[in-house]
């Protein structure tokens, strides 16, 4: 089977530690004892957790130590593998699908988006999630990963555009071209 030709090194890099960081997310639960870590409800820009965390091993406190930085980690809004909290939210899961498989989407195939599709991908996470900021509608786990997922594809679907773009409007660099040197045989005297 032949694969297609890689479109940039920059996205697939990024491609590889987005699906990389994904499953880290995903798996970190695995990574530790059973039904060690119920609860991490608290407050984006806070370790709330820290004293959970202290004996987990390395890898996994890392992703859980970022994770309590920078998600609520509400139980009620994350998913539960192996009787441990995931990391991040249900929809901080989707958003990370998605970026994953957007730039693996462009890893293999040039997509130039409009700007204005990715504002579009944007407005289903932006319903979900102001509406139930502002109402007391509950949105479901499955609709979070759904919604995430669209605005994290949206998301890496844009920023390879602009990488495209940038790549393009690189100045080429010009040939140098040698004359050829003419072949001269020696004068026989």
């Amino acid at each position: 089977m032949k694969f297609p030709k890689i479109t940039s090194r920059v996205i697939l890099t990024i491609f590889i530690l987005s699906a990389a960081w994904t499953a880290l997310v995903v798996t970190a639960p695995l990574m530790v004892p059973s039904n060690t870590l119920r609860d991490l409800s608290g407050v984006v820009g806070f370790h709330d957790n820290d004293a959970q965390f202290a004996s987990l091993s390395p890898l996994p406190h890392a992703v859980y130590w970022i994770g309590d930085a920078e998600c609520h980690q509400i139980a009620a809004r994350s998913f539960f593998l192996n009787g441990n909290e995931l990391p991040f939210c249900a929809r901080d899961v989707g958003v990370f699908l998605g970026v994953a498989i957007g730039f693996g989407f462009v890893t293999f195939y040039r997509y130039k988006m409009k700007p204005w599709l990715a504002l579009l991908g944007l407005v289903p996470i932006g319903i979900d999630g102001g509406l139930q900021l502002v109402t007391s509608y509950e949105s479901s786990n499955p609709l979070r990963v759904i919604t995430g997922f669209i605005a994290g594809a949206a998301l890496a679907l844009l920023l390879a555009h602009f990488l495209f773009v940038i790549n393009e409007d690189k100045p080429k660099p010009t040939p140098v071209t040698v004359p050829p040197v003419p072949d001269v045989q020696p004068h026989e005297t």
